[in-house]
């Protein structure tokens, strides 16, 4: 199932996708490809909140750490397993991140709750994820672009519904957001090398008629 809605007069589209799509991979890369900077001098971060200490929560902390296992992944990731980012310490990692990288493009990586029927959908948004939302915390927003997966569902006892979310569909929602998001990235490297080639080649063909 594949969702496409417009949310407001002049704000942007919002994509969902069932995790159990049989083209989830290919449609969730073809969305987050656009979206990245054309640039290949702007430095591209992202950022898995999220802790190990929940199991609906720990979607972000395992996108990074596969993320940060892959030897081809060009671009930096905060917020794994190992040193997670969450609620204590995001405001804090956000001002070192701002630090280490200026003027990065920052890409949110998040847990949410939904309703019934949007449980399993992995949804592609541009503008920041707002963490916390789900369960009433008020924590800074999170990137130029986001990607949620939708892990259980909303309205009743949030922690509690958090706590018990099944692993198998954190873990499935894991691999395809990491799949789709390293997929897509490398295919950005590619397009700004190319990019850089073809200039090149036209600054040399000018210097050449001159």
């Amino acid at each position: 199932m594949f969702l496409k809605r417009k949310l407001g007069l002049g704000k942007p589209i919002q994509y969902k996708l069932h995790h159990e799509d049989k083209e989830a991979m290919l449609r969730i890369t073809e969305q987050i490809l656009p979206m990245l900077p054309e640039s290949a001098h702007q430095p591209v971060v992202v950022v898995c909140i999220g802790t190990d200490r929940s199991t609906g929560d720990a979607l972000g902390p395992l996108v990074g750490t596969k993320l940060h296992n892959k030897d081809t992944f060009p671009f930096f990731v905060y917020g794994t397993l190992d040193d997670p980012v969450h609620a204590v310490n995001l405001e804090e990692k956000l001002k070192m991140i701002a630090t280490e990288h200026p003027g990065a493009f920052v890409i949110g990586i998040d847990a949410c709750l939904g309703r019934l029927n949007h449980v399993g959908m992995v949804s592609i948004n541009d503008g920041p994820v707002k963490p916390g939302a789900g369960v009433n915390k008020q924590l800074p927003p999170v990137g130029d672009m986001h990607i949620t997966g939708i892990v259980n569902v909303s309205g009743f006892m949030e922690y509690f519904v958090l706590q018990n979310t099944r692993l198998s569909i954190v873990m499935k929602m894991a691999d395809l957001i990491a799949d789709s998001l390293h997929m897509a990235c490398l295919r950005k490297k590619i397009q700004q090398k190319n990019m850089i080639v073809s200039t090149e080649s036209r600054s040399q063909d000018i210097y050449k008629i001159q």
